[in-house]
């Protein structure tokens, strides 16, 4: 098979395919989902997608390679794994998305929008978890590894995000987050509609969020940057061990709570290009919307701040260090 991303980039995106390779055998579920079955028993069935954004280049090149890698023998694949280019149509023209952003819209209720095509590829990509996770084996450990990039710099280049659950978060997923040098690592503290969260409520996957580095265009990435990324992945499915944790410790933090777009006046008290983990002290004006001022009493630091989103949805995220 040609390469996974210039196949999605290409004409025939949506046409089906499938063969047999001498160490797996291969599908598509739909237009970018690509599912690798091994020959031999698995035990983990692994979910590994980029691309929910189409502007987010570094990690839709991390498994392109990890695919190329695989079909060129160099990996020699031992899990169930499913391949997700998350939205197809916004990564060809290079945009974070077209219509919605799509890492809001998943288990939520269509009916009024069912034209919107980040709606309908929402519904393809539940549809397609769903069929992946019934047709693996019964006794496999789910695992979900969704790749993103900021659209803004961190003072943390590397960091991860747990989606929140009830039940003790998986040990091995853990052990991959310390295990691949991520500089640090947040909690949510309330249910979401991001692809993650999906993941996690409705079929028990153990579940993360990676974000590597910023937003950049195709083939302008320092993918060496990430090389422990890379690594730790083609690590699951090799079905290796996990290597020793390079750097000193992990920085953990927790969410605090939302902040909420609800005004077209909203606006971050920051510069464009303040990093993410920006930190404001006790009682420093985060925000302004509708003449009120957002505001904490102890410190806390911003994620993800974006004047841009729609009214409704969530700007930022406020989080403390545990």
């Amino acid at each position: 098979m040609e390469g996974f991303l210039n196949t999605l980039l290409s004409k025939n995106a949506c046409e089906e395919y499938r063969g047999i390779h001498k160490n797996f055998s291969w599908k598509n579920l739909g237009e970018g989902i690509l599912e690798c079955i091994p020959h031999n028993s698995s035990t983990s069935s692994i979910i590994i997608s980029a691309g929910i954004h189409g502007n987010e280049t570094a990690p839709i090149e991390i498994i392109d390679q990890i695919v190329n890698d695989l079909f060129s023998g160099k990996i020699i694949l031992k899990e169930h794994v499913l391949f997700i280019f998350g939205n197809p149509q916004a990564i060809r023209l290079g945009k974070r998305y077209l219509e919605n952003d799509l890492n809001r819209l998943f288990f939520c209720d269509y009916n009024d929008i069912e034209t919107d095509r980040e709606i309908q590829r929402a519904k393809e990509l539940e549809k397609a978890v769903d069929l992946f996770f019934k047709n693996s084996p019964i006794n496999n450990k789910r695992y979900h590894y969704d790749l993103h990039t900021a659209i803004r710099t961190s003072l943390f280049q590397t960091f991860a995000l747990l989606p929140y659950q009830v039940h003790p978060y998986d040990n091995k997923l853990i052990e991959f987050i310390e295990s691949s040098n991520i500089d640090a690592l947040v909690y949510h503290n309330e249910i979401g509609k991001t692809f993650t969260q999906f993941t996690s409520s409705l079929f028990l996957s153990a579940s993360v969020t990676l974000e590597l580095g910023k937003a950049n265009k195709l083939g302008e990435n320092n993918l060496v940057e990430f090389n422990d990324i890379k690594m730790m992945l083609e690590n699951i499915l090799l079905k290796k061990e996990f290597p020793f944790r390079k750097k000193s410790f992990i920085d953990i933090f927790i969410v605090k709570s939302s902040i909420l777009k609800e005004y077209d006046d909203f606006k971050f008290n920051l510069p464009d290009n303040a990093p993410n983990f920006t930190l404001f002290a006790p009682k420093n004006i985060i925000a302004t919307q509708n003449k009120n001022e957002i505001l904490f009493n102890s410190e806390v630091r911003i994620l993800f701040p974006n004047n841009n989103v729609k009214k409704g949805l969530r700007a930022g995220l406020i989080i403390i260090q545990k």
